[in-house]
């Protein structure tokens, strides 16, 4: 196990988060400044669900993160739903349901880490990544208030320009963020977007 992860892994276990992917959010929740106290949330391959935990603390007793994954998510707290579920076969109308049942008429904000099974041919990962993102951000867009964020893992290769390229086509204002706590050698990457255009 390299340095850096074993670093991470550690710290994960001692401060009782599920995995050690939970610092990339936090990372990201320090730098652009996501998750506000009350806002609602929707975490896309949530599980086992160290972002959701985090999402959830952050938001405090009057915010929600609905958390949506085929796998199980590990968490349960009052102000967190899971959803037992492929993502990419839920409908927007079917999470926007879920906000209104909480009195939100929209997202504050949607966040995916979901990534392909990888297969060990990086261009074919590749590719899958890509399209796991459009799809997080085709429910982003669809579900996202007018000051609301997007936050997604995408690895990179010859089509994340093209994404990348989508998103600010989406957003008005768009950061490509690589956290420190991703290995070096990792190709995956995050994209931040903040207020979807035409909202």
């Amino acid at each position: 196990m390299k340095k850096v992860r074993d670093h991470f892994f550690k710290k994960a276990k001692k401060e009782g988060f599920l995995a050690r992917s939970v610092y990339k959010l936090q990372e990201a929740d320090k730098k652009y400044g996501l998750l506000k106290k009350g806002a609602a949330v929707v975490d896309l391959g949530a599980a086992p669900g160290s972002w959701t935990q985090y999402a959830a603390e952050r938001v405090g007793e009057h915010g929600v993160v609905v958390a949506v994954d085929i796998h199980s998510v590990r968490v349960s707290a009052p102000n967190v739903e899971v959803l037992k579920c492929d993502a990419l076969e839920l409908e927007p109308e079917e999470l926007l349901e879920r906000l209104r049942a909480v009195g939100r008429e929209a997202a504050d904000g949607l966040m995916s880490d979901m990534a392909p099974k990888t297969s060990g041919n990086r261009s074919l990962d590749h590719i899958r990544s890509v399209g796991l993102a459009e799809s997080a951000l085709h429910m982003a867009l669809a579900l996202v208030g007018p000051e609301g964020f997007f936050f997604c893992k995408v690895f990179q290769g010859g089509e994340f320009d093209s994404f990348l390229k989508q998103c600010r086509a989406s957003f008005h204002e768009v950061k490509v963020f690589k956290p420190k706590s991703s290995r070096k050698e990792s190709v995956e990457v995050f994209i931040f977007g903040r207020k979807p255009i035409g909202k």
